[in-house]
Order: structure tokens, then sequence, then C-alpha cells
């Protein structure tokens, strides 16, 4: 039986680096000056919540974040439709806006799931800074992520237990004890994650910002979570774009064999490039280069490269290497050098820079008193338990070994078909949510909801959220114009200077145009 691996999910800007280990305010429901809830639109049990007023203060540790940044707290409850079963609190952070004409807050949520929102701004709040003339720019860590009552799993997440195991049964059964395990480590929060959460708590954030409406920038994950707050509150969205969109309807095996073949595509127009290009290691024709990157795959799996410290870099990390390069041409570059060294001189080097094995988690820095130190696995444990989360069809929880294994093999081939070289490794999604509850089918259930027009970004060549995306998601909102981006990479307004144009002109100036228009390469 093949070994479980959990799907990940594709974070729109490149990962942050910047650690926050503390918040230096908070916001506490508080009579005196607070914002008031919106008359009538709320239940009664819920309007402290809504009520609450935003102290902002420092944001301790924010090495090299912006001096302007302001962090805060927020209360909501675990369970929005019954607020006594207790409440968590959610991490903000704000750049304020620097120009004279002010719209109030722009929201910005950078994909995942399970990607803290606040160190991406940190980390590169410069490719915002056009909008950050008007707007507030707004970041917080959705529930369960980050410093939002982090969920955990004690770190291990890969059915360890069951390691070397071939028997069906026995590797079930470690799939099962990680699922509990991750309900032990992950406190009252577990049972309340997921995007609708979410989006119900991004209502509360809006409207102790002071904002009648909101406005909203989301990629990738972050799309999911536009499209449930359309869906929830279609008379409160204000301007809202989602760029690189993920399916509201397909379960999660379809979308890892989906991004499977998103994943091959981008590499074949990678070698494509590559092999036009002086000195590709892998060859000058894409036929001959599919077969040395196949053989250097290979290779290495039977060969680790092993480094100084002991570790091991073998072919299924050059595997995971390539697909994080393929979300963005830029990286292109550093992807074929990164190959050649390691061909060449055995130096794995350059492909641990693309998003290799990083090995075991650094030291975290010591929290400020108070403060709640974010668990190592809380990413990769969020990421699951949302997509988990978001996803109804779970069949039999306690399913016979023996007709599970049979699946796997059954999609096997279809996965392999796909890609070669990703494809085994999606196939493991059909074993993500293995042990866990059945999720929620709202976002199946979307509808047309009635939200004002917004803009859809979608990329031709993206590895992780294909086109055909854009457009489905599109027709289920029933008031979206589409971006066509003819070009390569995952999400477009990072790489292209006339989807961010547009993009900005519809955020700023209210400007959008009915229908499909499209961005060419490059531009």
């Amino acid at each position: 039986m093949h070994r479980f691996r959990s799907r990940r999910t594709a974070v729109a800007c490149a990962a942050a680096v910047v650690a926050l280990t503390s918040l230096g305010a908070t916001a506490a429901p508080d009579p005196a000056g607070s914002v008031p809830a919106p008359a009538g639109s709320v239940p009664a049990s819920l309007a402290r919540f809504y009520g609450q007023h935003v102290r902002w203060g420092g944001c301790p540790d924010q090495s090299g974040a912006p001096a302007a940044m302001r962090c805060a707290s927020l209360t909501v409850p675990l369970d929005h439709a019954d607020p006594a079963k207790g409440t968590i609190e959610l991490a903000l952070a704000k750049i304020p806006a620097n120009g004279r004409k002010r719209l109030g807050s722009l929201l910005l949520n950078f994909g995942g799931p399970g990607a803290p929102g606040i160190e991406a701004l940190a980390a590169d709040p410069t490719g915002f800074a056009d909008l950050g003339e008007s707007y507030d720019l707004v970041a917080f860590d959705p529930r369960g992520v980050g410093h939002s009552a982090p969920v955990s799993c004690g770190g291990a997440l890969d059915a360890d237990d069951g390691a070397g195991d071939e028997d069906p049964a026995a590797q079930l059964a470690a799939l099962r004890a990680v699922a509990e395990r991750c309900a032990e480590r992950s406190g009252p929060v577990l049972p309340y994650i997921g995007t609708v959460h979410a989006a119900r708590d991004l209502d509360v954030v809006r409207q102790v910002l002071g904002d009648p409406k909101l406005n909203y920038l989301g990629f990738s994950y972050g799309t999911r979570l536009g499209a449930a707050y359309a869906a929830l509150f279609p008379h409160r969205v204000g301007r809202m774009v989602l760029d690189g969109v993920d399916t509201l309807t397909e379960p999660l095996a379809q979308q890892a064999l989906v991004s499977a073949q998103g994943q091959q595509q981008a590499l074949e127009n990678f070698l494509r490039w590559c092999t036009r290009q002086s000195g590709c290691v892998l060859g000058t024709n894409t036929r001959s280069a599919k077969a040395n990157l196949t053989d250097l795959v290979a290779h290495l799996d039977r060969h680790p490269l092993i480094g100084e410290d002991g570790s091991r870099f073998t072919g299924q990390d050059v595997v995971q290497a390539i697909g994080g390069a393929l979300y963005s041409e830029k990286s292109w570059p550093g992807l074929a050098e990164g190959l050649a060294m390691a061909d060449r001189e055995g130096d794995a080097t350059g492909l641990l820079q693309l998003g290799g094995p990083t090995g075991p988690p650094p030291p975290q820095e010591s929290p400020a008193p108070g403060a709640t130190p974010v668990p190592a696995d809380n990413m990769r444990a969020a990421l699951i338990a949302v997509n988990c989360a978001d996803d109804p069809d779970r069949g039999d929880a306690k399913g016979a070994p023996a007709v599970i294994e049979k699946e796997i093999d059954a999609r096997a081939a279809e996965f392999r078909a796909a890609s070669p070289l990703f494809g085994p490794h999606q196939l493991m999604t059909v074993l993500s949510c293995y042990g866990r509850p059945a999720g929620s089918d709202f976002l199946r259930r979307i509808d047309r909801p009635g939200a004002p027009p917004m803009l859809l970004v979608g990329t031709r060549g993206d590895p992780a959220t294909p086109y055909r995306w854009t457009e489905e998601t599109a027709a289920r909102l029933g008031s979206a114009v589409v971006l066509d981006y003819k070009g390569d990479g995952h999400a477009a307004y990072v790489h292209s200077g006339c989807v961010r144009e547009r993009v900005n002109a519809f955020l700023v100036e209210g400007k959008l145009a009915a229908g499909t228009r499209a961005c060419p390469a490059g531009e």
C-alpha cells in the first residue's frame, strides 16, 4: 500500500520569513467608543462581537517588517451559531494607508489553507504598495492558523507509526491514530475549523474595522474564502478580487488529479524553456529533457545525496523542489541551475533553496510574556484540517483496508497518466481525511448568491488552480468578470503588470468592464 502524503495547497505569495511571536494589542467588547453592529443584521447573541473596538499596538519581533505595521487581536465565537460554546482570539495586522485617497480597509488572504497572513504581509508588503496608498492593508491569521488558536498534531502527520509496514490495516490504523492525535493536540477549535467558519469571522473583522462592505483581495485558497463570504453575506461584498481561483465543487481526490495535470503542464512549459537555454542540463529538446529528468529522479531515489549533517536528498525531494519552483516563472532559472548542480556536482543546495526538504524546523524564539508559540507543524496541520472540513466526501471512516487499497490501486494508473512525476504523490490525497469527520457541503451548494460584480483572475499555465476552475467558480457566483492571463505561474497579480493594472483599477477606481478580458503572457 502506498504511503500517505498530504496535498500541499498553493500559497500565492512567497513563503514568509518573519516570525511574529506575539501580538501587541487586543480588541475587546467595549461599549465606549465601539463600532456599532449593523442594526438588525446580526443575531443579538453576536452583537457583542460585532461591537468590539480594535486597539492597535506594536508588533513585537517583526524583524524586517514595515515600521508602520500595527497588530491587534479580535474575539470571535468558536461557533457563530452558538456563541455560548466559547471564544477564540484572531490575530490581525494593519499597514495604514499612506495616500490622500482613503477607501477604508482591504483585507488580504495570501492562500493556504494553513498559511499565516500576518507573516506574509510583514515579509513583502511592497507588492501591494499601489493599493496601500488608498487602503489600509489588513492581514489576518484565519482560525486554527498562526497566532489564531493554532492547531497541531504533535509534529507527525504522515502515519509514521506505520512506517515500513506494508500491511494496509496497520497503515490505516496509523492514519486514524494521526487524526486522533490532531484532535487531542488542537484543542476546542478543531471541530470549528474550516472555510465557512473563517468567512463568518471575516464579517466580524469587516465590521470592527468600520467598513460597511468588505473590500477583499484573495489568492489561491483565499479565493475559496472569498467565495464563501460572498455566498454568506452577498449584500456586504464591496470590491472583491479572487486570483488563482479554487474549485467549489470538486472533491479532494479530483482536485488532486487536476493538480497533477496542472503541475505536469507547468513542468512541460518549463522544459520547453530550459531546452532553449544554453547549457540546459536536461538536454536540447523536451523529449530528451523528460527522460533525463526521470533518470535523475530515479538515480537519486537509489543513491541519495548525503549532506554534511547526514541528511538525505532523494529523487522525491527533487520532485518537491520542482513543484515549488513551478509556481513562478521567475524561479525557472534557479530551478535549471539547481538541477545542474545536483546532476553534475552532486550538490543539492540550489534545489533546497527552491523548496526541498529543510530538515527539522529551526528552534522558535522565546515568545513574549503571555504569548503562545506557534507549533512547528501548524501550517500543515491546518492545511489538512481545513481541506477536510470543506469536503463532505468521507465515506466510511473505518472502511475495510482491502476496499481502500483497491480504490487507490484502481486510480494509480489514472494519476500516473496525468503526471508520472507528480501523480503518485497527489494520489495519496485519497487518504488525506481518513479517520476524520465528514466536512461541510456548503461550498458545493453555492449558486448565484446575488453578490455585486467581482473580478476573478485565472492563469492558463497555473500549476495549482487550472483556468477552468476560474470559469466554473465565476458561473457559480453568477456575478463575476473573468480576467484571462495567458502566462504561467500560480496567481497572476504578482507576475503580470497587465493583471496588476486591471486589478488595481477595480479596487481603487471601481472600474470593471463586463465579460471576459485578457492579459498576454509576460505583460
